[in-house]
């Protein structure tokens, strides 16, 4: 396997009762760049994801990150292995501090990560370094709010950090700017653009502008099939990506 390859897909497919929701996909993630999957409702992409994530086990096809088949993996050995999701709906918790999520993130270090009845005390070994992923993010000031006080694209933003404290190798973001204004869709685009700058994100978004912004290589994808990849110059002008996403006849 090429060493630039961190994770590579051979044939994946995912039916459910005989509906080919993912089909025959080979997908290629180069280190150290920002891998996006477009492609209209219903395409697969976030299929793709919870396959690559093992929270949707392969009809068939194989899974190899870092060149290790990781296709019967469960989805708590994926993340040991380093890598970490988001998902389109907000996962923090919300009666919790910002500190206090990223902290949760930050535990794994010292080998407690699920006992939440530890006394808080004994946490605050972590303050530094959660500051740190929170001001990385530009969420300083928001340290001491509870997460369901936080604007909606800053609490987007709260996720990053916290996927950040389980220090993700390969970060897969899912629809990162689905529901924002324009303000917040930029923040969280530039935010995305520095935290990959030492680490491998790929991601499914909608908005084609940040696609376009930030990625390196594009994968479409149309009834779960990969219709064309390539940077954004050559998938924007491609008559079957025309056709398929914005309903341009080629």
């Amino acid at each position: 396997m090429d060493p630039d390859i961190i994770l590579e897909t051979r044939g994946l497919a995912k039916e459910f009762k005989g509906f080919a929701a993912v089909q025959d996909v080979n997908l290629k993630i180069r280190r150290g760049t920002i891998h996006a999957m477009i492609g209209p409702n219903g395409a697969g992409k976030t299929t793709v994801f919870n396959l690559l994530t093992k929270f949707l086990q392969p009809t068939r096809g194989s899974i190899l990150f870092n060149g290790i088949d990781i296709s019967r993996e469960e989805p708590a050995q994926i993340a040991r292995r380093g890598v970490i999701r988001s998902f389109q709906i907000s996962a923090t918790f919300g009666h919790m501090t910002a500190l206090e999520n990223v902290r949760i993130g930050l535990q794994r270090k010292l080998g407690s990560s699920f006992r939440f009845w530890r006394r808080q005390a004994s946490l605050d070994v972590l303050n530094d370094e959660a500051m740190a992923l929170l001001e990385m993010v530009e969420l300083g000031r928001y340290a001491r709010t509870l997460a369901v006080e936080m604007p909606y694209g800053r609490k987007r933003a709260l996720e990053i950090a916290t996927t950040l404290a389980l220090d993700p190798e390969l970060m897969l973001l899912d629809e990162p700017t689905q529901g924002m204004g324009h303000e917040d869709v930029d923040r969280v685009a530039e935010l995305i653009r520095k935290v990959a700058a030492d680490r491998t994100v790929a991601m499914v978004e909608h908005n084609l502008s940040v696609v376009e912004k930030l990625s390196d290589h594009i994968t479409v994808l149309q009834r779960g099939q990969i219709l064309a990849e390539g940077p954004y110059a050559q998938v924007s002008k491609d008559p079957r990506v025309l056709e398929a996403y914005v309903g341009v006849e080629a």
